[in-house]
């Protein structure tokens, strides 16, 4: 269902990203930001559910400025090293021109969602209140909040996080609630990264399920 394709930023950079396209017309478009992890095998595999249910996805690799064509399926502490040295680099308004990529290639299956995941959660939060062509956002577990409060969302935006994130305070979660009413601020019984199920000791498939039922359901809303 999926390929790996190149998308080129406005300012000439190109990049990696993932394209999956539903069978038959699509019902909208999805970008699908990546958790830190790079457009690896369990992003990919969202990213073929999306197109599943009908929504032209594209995952772009944002870590390709910093790291061409990064990636990893292993998550273990030394990982974590490696990650934390490119994030030093991370450049989050070139970041930005990527998704901005994205979104244009995600257009060509009609009104754009954006959604992603820890990382991908932050991102999708800034694009909806900074990018534009964008219809809705679905954000999961996305840190930093304190960073990013001050940002208002400029379409119809969700957020999922777990009460048992200990990276993700319960304090930061309610200042979010507090300072945007008009986001739909969700919390669930579970720790940080609880959809990834190709991590055991993190996936909660009971709240996962309940979330994606939810960011579905609202990308059928305001998508299509």
């Amino acid at each position: 269902m999926g390929e790996r394709i190149k998308l080129t930023a406005s300012d000439g950079f190109t990049f990696n990203a993932y394209r999956a396209a539903p069978e038959g017309k699509p019902r909208g478009g999805v970008v699908l930001i990546q958790e830190v992890w790079g457009t690896n095998n369990w992003i990919r595999s969202v990213a073929d559910r999306f197109a599943k249910h009908g929504y032209l996805t594209i995952a772009p690799s944002m870590f390709d400025r910093v790291e061409m064509g990064y990636e990893s399926e292993n998550y273990t502490p030394d990982q974590f090293v490696i990650i934390g040295e490119l994030m030093k680099k991370f450049d989050h308004s070139a970041a930005l021109l990527d998704v901005q990529a994205a979104i244009g290639a995600a257009a060509a299956g009609g009104k754009v969602g954006i959604t992603g995941y820890c990382f991908g959660g932050t991102v999708s939060w800034r694009a909806a209140s900074l990018a534009s062509g964008l219809s809705a956002a679905s954000g999961y577990y996305g840190g930093g909040i304190p960073n990013y409060l001050e940002l208002n969302p400029k379409v119809p935006t969700e957020m999922h996080y777990g009460d048992k994130d200990t990276g993700i305070p319960l304090d930061q979660i309610e200042a979010l609630k507090a300072r945007h009413p008009e986001a739909d601020i969700y919390t669930y019984d579970a720790g940080h990264g609880f959809c990834n199920s190709d991590r055991a000791s993190n996936f909660n498939e009971a709240a996962c399920t309940k979330a994606s039922a939810r960011t579905l359901a609202f990308f059928h809303k305001h998508l299509g």
